[in-house]
């Protein structure tokens, strides 16, 4: 199991839906006046378009940092301190509880300075026109479904969701422009296995097991003491056989005869990160 993560390549996953998704928004960008991408705070890295500003060229940003109740609050406010220096506006949110108040000042302080161009050019005031973008599952469909106050766009826990384009009219001063998620053609072993831990890449692109095999080893490097709370793993075996086998008994991850069952291991793990059992945490590092 080990050698097949140690051993794979650079990940290519590009659907066709997302170079047509790239070349539409090419083709609308003239009418857009602010960016607001949306990443997810446990890996605010990986979860961040890496082209964004080559394709979006010189547009306004404001930088939406989902699930930022499940992050490590300390080592994610160090990218948020790195993505202001880069001239974002970032705004860290729980979509679940948090107000959008602050995302409606971000957009509000940026439409200020575009009415006054407007207005000295003998102009009208227009309605704000956003571009919402972000890679799959990163929670884009939950917050524009907030803002427009009713379920605009389908969600889910699997990435894919929104095919096309679409306008959303939210009131008289805001409308969106939501987008399919967008990846790259390809990322590193790491970026990817952070994709696929958080499901922001399809479960079969890369193997369950050498998933929850990097998983295991990265809250062992980051968060040992999650995983002695959590699945009793005191230490850390160098065998990850052993430490499946720990995590299995504890959790009654059993199959017929008593032995441990592999299967229902990695899908424990996988369903306790997704629904957010596994938190505190933040896989990128500055």
């Amino acid at each position: 199991m080990e050698n097949n993560r140690k051993n794979s390549t650079n990940i290519n996953w590009y659907p066709g839906h997302m170079a047509k998704t790239k070349r539409q928004i090419g083709e609308t960008l003239n009418l857009i006046d602010i960016v607001l991408e949306v990443i997810d705070a446990r890996i605010p890295k990986s979860s961040k378009i890496i082209d964004m500003e080559e394709f979006t060229k010189n547009k306004p940003r404001i930088l939406i940092m989902t699930k930022y109740d499940l992050c490590d609050k300390v080592e994610t406010k160090k990218w948020i301190m790195y993505y202001e220096q880069l001239g974002y506006k970032v705004v860290p949110l729980d979509l679940l509880k948090d107000s959008l108040t602050p995302i409606y000042q971000a957009i509000n302080e940026i439409m200020k300075k575009i009415h006054e161009k407007r207005e000295s050019k003998g102009m009208i005031k227009r309605r704000a026109r956003v571009l919402v973008v972000g890679i799959p599952n990163v929670g884009k469909s939950t917050l524009i479904n907030k803002l427009v106050g009713r379920k605009a766009t389908n969600t889910g826990n699997k990435p894919g969701i929104t095919k096309s384009l679409n306008w959303i009219r939210i009131n008289q001063e805001l409308e969106l422009l939501d987008t399919p998620g967008i990846l790259w053609p390809k990322f590193d072993k790491e970026t990817s296995y952070n994709l696929a831990v958080l499901t922001a890449i399809k479960e079969e692109i890369l193997p369950t097991d050498a998933v929850c095999i990097y998983l295991l080893e990265t809250l062992n490097k980051y968060y040992p003491e999650l995983l002695k709370e959590r699945y009793g793993i005191e230490e850390f075996d160098e065998d990850i056989c052993v430490v499946l086998e720990k995590i299995g008994l504890k959790r009654g991850c059993i199959a017929k005869g008593g032995i441990v069952d592999y299967d229902k291991v990695y899908a424990l793990l996988l369903k306790e990160v997704k629904d957010g059992m596994i938190k505190n945490i933040t896989f990128d590092r500055i």
